[in-house]
């Protein structure tokens, strides 16, 4: 099978090593695999490179680290690096949101945060960065990526933690639909790279789902918020539907939860009656805005509901959308395999995962090899060739592929 991953010509900047903390080990693994497959592809390709030095250590069983970052009994912990990390192009893989970690406390058991995270994080580079060739983070879910504006007496966490990053020598930062990719700004001068699962939301949902049409007339896509509204018009315009937004009244003068609780969901856009309807957001927290939505689009008489989050944290449990797809509101949930997701949720009917761990593998590999990631990693050519796929499929008749 052709590797669309694969650079022949193109050397490594350094030898690839992937430094994974304990709390993405699953799926850095899966990344692992899908590099050593890449690299693997071309047989007599690869005996070249083995007679050539500058792709010493190309043909690895794998690129994983042996790192670790035990603790104290009094929850002080180091990083240490079992292997040598000189001369490496180091990713550090971590997922700031897997809260089924933990440590012990003078005897007390504690869950791990995502501040003991973000700590590990820095633990691991300060053991590496002084003797690899190149430090970059994999940080699919930005940590305090909600903390990214000041709007009264507050810290600006994220841009904090951004510049701690890259004043501890990190070259890129890597993560996925950041909540505000704007938040970048603080460090100008250094590599971020946002990346978004539109293409794998599409994949996923037309692989589980048989009665989908794409179509002005069977199908459109909803913004929850205004925040929201950048992945919207982006899927929108790639399968040619309608779009439509809510936008939140919020009483701002009560705090709730540390936030402005919602007074009610005003809707634009055009009518949904008897139309499956997406939503797009870049994450599912508590769930209750999305479930309001969800609602709301079915009292307008939407068919279906499909909900799409990159990350799915259903922090208040699962229980209210199950209550919510027993009654009708909720048709499926589709989110991403980025972040840990609690093992009941693959019992779950509603549920659906979309994949992102082959193209993590492509982006790795890309940042490895120095080149543009643009042409090699685009959603948009993919998105419409998928779309153009299913369109035939439906209605008989074979697409040409327009796009240069």
């Amino acid at each position: 099978m052709p590797n669309n991953y694969a650079f022949r010509e193109q050397l490594p900047v350094a030898p690839l090593k992937i430094a994974a903390l304990e709390s993405c080990k699953e799926l850095a693994k899966k990344v692992d695999e899908y590099i050593v497959s890449f690299r693997q592809n071309d047989i007599k390709e690869l005996e070249k490179r083995q007679e050539n030095l500058h792709y010493r250590g190309y043909d690895a069983a794998s690129y994983l680290m042996d790192i670790a970052c035990p603790r104290f009994g009094t929850g002080e912990a180091k990083g240490v690096i079992n292997e040598s990390a000189r001369g490496s192009d180091i990713f550090v893989m971590v997922d700031v949101m897997n809260h089924s970690l933990s440590y012990t406390v003078n005897g007390f058991h504690n869950h791990m945060s995502p501040d003991d995270h973000f700590q590990d994080l820095k633990r691991i580079i300060a053991a590496s960065v002084s003797t690899a060739h190149r430090v970059n983070v994999i940080m699919p879910f930005l940590y305090e990526s909600r903390q990214h504006k000041r709007t009264k007496r507050e810290s600006l966490d994220c841009a904090c933690a951004l510049e701690e990053l890259v004043n501890m020598g990190v070259s890129n930062i890597i993560t996925f639909d950041a909540h505000d990719p704007r938040v970048q700004n603080s460090i100008p001068l250094h590599g971020f790279d946002n990346f978004m699962p539109t293409y794998h939301f599409v994949k996923a949902l037309f692989n589980n789902i048989d009665d989908l049409i794409i179509d002005k007339e069977h199908l459109m896509v909803i913004s929850p918020d205004e925040g929201a509204m950048n992945r919207a018009v982006y899927l929108a315009n790639n399968l040619g539907v309608d779009m439509g937004m809510f936008y939140k009244r919020r009483d701002y003068s009560r705090v709730v939860d540390g936030r402005n609780p919602i007074v009610a969901h005003e809707f634009l856009g055009s009518s949904v009656e008897d139309k499956v309807v997406i939503i797009m957001d870049d994450m599912i927290a508590s769930g209750e805005s999305m479930l309001d939505t969800a609602k709301e689009l079915k009292d307008r008489k939407a068919k279906k509901v499909i909900v799409c989050a990159t990350f799915g944290l259903f922090t208040n449990g699962l229980s209210k959308f199950d209550e919510f797809h027993r009654a009708g509101y909720i048709d499926y949930v589709c989110t991403t395999n980025l972040n840990y997701r609690d093992p009941e949720i693959f019992t779950k009917e509603w549920y659906i995962e979309a994949d992102l761990s082959k193209y993590l593998a492509a982006i790795i590999n890309s940042f490895n090899h120095d080149v543009p990631i643009g042409t090699v990693l685009s959603p948009t050519y993919k998105l419409q060739k998928i779309v153009k796929s299913i369109n035939s499929k439906q209605d008989g008749y074979e697409y040409f592929d327009t796009i240069s």
